[in-house]
């Protein structure tokens, strides 16, 4: 799940809150290239204010023109976009520019208790901890949403005239110490929707901190991670620093967590002396060790701090897709 389905929610619960009815709009699936995948999310207003994406801005113009005309006043619709057979709904099928094709789950929210809190429901799922499942009739629009416990499937099912629909924690990134790796790391994180989180103790490192869209803690990175909720199965670590304290700490607390990615910045032979060191004085496994990423990121030859952050967060998001490294 991205950063951004969680401002989506957000939003959607705030326009509720003050009496709007709002479409919440989800892709159900992809045939063929698209810029966004099954699951992403859109919320629209009647006047066509918007949160989220559904393409790569054709898509969202067509729907919120049709909004603004009328359509979509079903409880719940379905609509395929870039299909030019599919000529159901009377008008011009519109072409992705991609070449793909999209299904959209497209549902009104009347500005209702039951609305809010489907609405809350879902940031807190969003926001937490754990999985859920959504299960949403195609016929009547009515859902519900029931804990779920394992980390796989696909993200959007569809069985029978139910729509099911994994929602979980937004991915994350908590990155240990400022540096400028860190920075172009933060950058590029930020881009792909995660949540990025900077944990930096240090005053003077600070001085000059203007990344956008990213939190500051003003912490130890280890204090931060090893705090109850923080760091969670969507979460990826990383550390760039070349400053034990923060590093080596960091990394200490990281591996006792459910972080699917773990990585600290620094050539072979700082590795494998942080390796030695992390079982000789930070009491560590080698089955824990195992875990971090060191060096950090795939081989690329990078030589600059934008392409070493390259290299991190492609190796970041290869893990995140399950794809092994000689499937590249």
């Amino acid at each position: 799940m991205q950063h951004l389905d969680v401002q989506v929610i957000k939003q959607a619960l705030e326009w509720s809150q003050t009496g709007h009815t709002v479409w919440l709009c989800t892709v159900l699936s992809t045939f063929g290239s698209s810029p966004r995948e099954p699951g992403s999310m859109m919320v629209a207003r009647s006047n066509a204010q918007h949160v989220g994406s559904l393409s790569g801005g054709c898509v969202e113009d067509d729907f919120l023109e049709q909004l603004q005309n009328g359509a979509w006043q079903q409880p719940v619709q379905t609509v395929r976009y870039g299909d030019p057979a599919d000529d159901h709904s009377g008008r011009p099928q519109i072409r992705l520019p991609c070449g793909g094709i999209l299904d959209v789950l497209v549902e009104k929210l009347p500005a209702s208790a039951a609305s809010q809190h489907l609405l809350t429901q879902l940031l807190n799922v969003l926001e937490g901890q754990q999985q859920a499942l959504r299960q949403v009739d195609l016929s009547s629009g009515e859902s519900e949403l029931s804990p779920l416990n394992d980390q796989g499937g696909d993200r959007i099912e569809l069985c029978g005239n139910k729509a099911l629909i994994r929602i979980g924690p937004a991915s994350r990134l908590i990155i240990c110490g400022l540096s400028t790796v860190a920075k172009a790391c933060a950058d590029f994180a930020v881009t792909l929707g995660y949540e990025v989180i900077v944990c930096e103790p240090r005053e003077e490192v600070l001085a000059d901190f203007d990344l956008t869209g990213v939190r500051l803690e003003r912490k130890l990175p280890s204090s931060f991670i090893k705090k109850a909720g923080n760091c969670h199965a969507q979460t990826a670590v990383v550390a760039m620093t070349h400053d034990p304290r923060i590093d080596d700490l960091a990394m200490i607390e990281a591996v006792k967590t459910d972080a699917f990615y773990i990585g600290v910045m620094g050539s072979r032979k700082t590795s494998d002396a942080r390796a030695s060191r992390l079982m000789r004085v930070g009491g560590l496994t080698a089955e824990q060790v195992e875990r971090i990423h060191m060096p950090i990121g795939l081989a690329l030859g990078s030589k600059t701090p934008a392409e070493i952050a390259l290299a991190a967060m492609a190796d970041i998001l290869r893990v995140q897709r399950g794809r092994a490294r000689g499937d590249l």
